[in-house]
This record gives C-alpha cells, sequence and structure tokens, in this order.
C-alpha cells in the first residue's frame, strides 16, 4: 500500500545496468509517525550497507540479521 508521505531507500551492491531487483535491497516505509522513523531507517540502511560491504553483494543472500535491524 502506498502512502504520499512514504519514504523508500534501495542498496544495490555494484549497481549496473541489468541488474535483477532480487539483487536490491528496500528500507520502505520510512514514515514517521506511522512507519519506520529517520534515524530507525538510517540505523537499518547502515547495518545493510555494512553487512553488504563485508559479503560484496546485496539482495536475497544479505539477510536482515544485523542487530539494528532487529528491531
Amino acid at each position: 500500500m502506498s502512502a504520499p508521505d512514504s519514504l523508500g531507500a534501495y542498496l544495490t551492491w555494484g549497481p549496473r545496468s541489468g541488474r535483477a531487483d532480487s539483487e536490491r535491497n528496500c528500507v520502505s516505509n520510512i514514515r514517521p509517525p506511522h512507519g519506520l522513523t529517520y534515524e530507525r531507517a538510517a540505523e537499518v540502511l547502515a547495518a545493510l550497507m555494512t553487512e553488504s560491504r563485508r559479503l560484496g553483494l546485496s539482495g536475497v543472500g544479505l539477510k536482515d540479521t544485523g542487530a539494528a535491524l532487529e528491531g
């Protein structure tokens, strides 16, 4: 469901033309007070970026298991 005041952020390791959706991560529903706060979204994105860099990948291979992602 879309909301006009909702943000989403996409992360792709090694972005280039032709990347599949399954190679991207999305943090969506950045929409205080009804969704993620900006601070929480930044924490989640930072955790995803850290793991993405460590593993050299993004998308379905990058699981949301970091401490910042637990809630």
